[in-house]
């Protein structure tokens, strides 16, 4: 998730700040559960799942701004380099979802995310203290053991595309950093990212397969779970500490596992959960050390 927009926001009570980021949380780990609802119970192609995603995101988003802003005041945002990156991250996610369980999909995601987010910090001079050294060298243990060769590890292909998106996902993040107006930039590269998501189509036109309720799935990824989430999202954000919402986002792969159990009928293996304590546990120990 982007940060939050420089500008500060009015104060929220505290239930509806809690209600929102809980919806937040809980559209954010329905992406992975679409994902794999559609490219696992259904037809749909994961390239057409992806355009289709991305096309209704960047719809969803600009029918929110043409109602908060008007006709005359919707101006461009983003860059081409952040919607690639963008783009990198749904087309990556898309494909590693071909075999990989919503849970693992989710930890890896995210495990990524904050390690590509961590990485560079220490690159232009952020210094961790020993238990955020000790944190960091726990979730990258524990992608490892999920990763490492066995009967219980995930597809190796599909866990480094996932792995590839969660890098992805990490410098969009980090480009989108202080922006003045997030939903206008966020709406600019999603719309940015629809001609790539459209060429991949394209190139994968030998494999389309069309299916409504894979397409639903895409299209209520796109609209619902990603363009109104990151609305919610950019909203509540502001009210919250930087280590409180980067803390809340620990629970987007236990709530994706939990909804790949009941939802799915996917399998909790001991590989998964002990790799999600040892990631989430260690990410929350340098969001932590951050926080002191």
């Amino acid at each position: 998730m982007q940060a939050e927009p420089a500008a500060a926001a009015r104060a929220m009570p505290h239930a509806r700040v809690a209600l929102l980021t809980a919806v937040t949380m809980l559209a954010f780990a329905g992406n992975s559960i679409l994902c794999r609802l559609a490219l696992k119970g259904t037809a749909i192609d994961a390239a057409s799942f992806t355009l289709a995603r991305v096309a209704s995101a960047a719809a969803a988003l600009w029918l929110i701004l043409l109602v908060r802003q008007g006709p005359r005041r919707l101006a461009g945002g983003g860059s081409w380099p952040s919607a690639l990156a963008l783009f990198a991250y749904a087309a990556a996610f898309s494909y590693a979802y071909l075999h990989l369980s919503a849970g693992t999909g989710a930890l890896l995601l995210f495990g990524a995310v904050q390690a590509t987010m961590t990485g560079y910090g220490l690159y232009v001079g952020e210094r961790l203290r020993a238990w955020q050294w000790l944190g960091l060298a726990l979730a990258l243990g524990g992608l490892a053991w999920l990763v490492l060769p066995g009967l219980a590890a995930p597809p190796p292909g599909s866990s480094l595309l996932m792995i590839v998106a969660g890098i992805a996902w990490g410098i969009y993040s980090l480009r989108g950093r202080g922006a003045a107006d997030a939903v206008a930039t966020t709406a600019g590269n999603f719309a940015r990212a629809v001609p790539p998501a459209l060429a991949l189509a394209l190139l994968m036109h030998a494999q389309r397969s069309l299916d409504g309720a894979g397409l639903a799935c895409a299209l209520v990824s796109g609209a619902l779970t990603s363009g109104l989430g990151y609305v919610v999202w950019y909203a509540v954000v502001p009210q919250l500490r930087a280590a409180t919402a980067a803390t809340v986002q620990l629970s987007v792969p236990v709530i994706a596992a939990a909804g790949g159990l009941a939802l799915l009928g996917e399998a909790m293996s001991l590989r998964l959960a002990v790799s999600a304590a040892a990631v989430l546990g260690g990410i929350a120990l340098v969001i932590a050390g951050k926080q002191r």
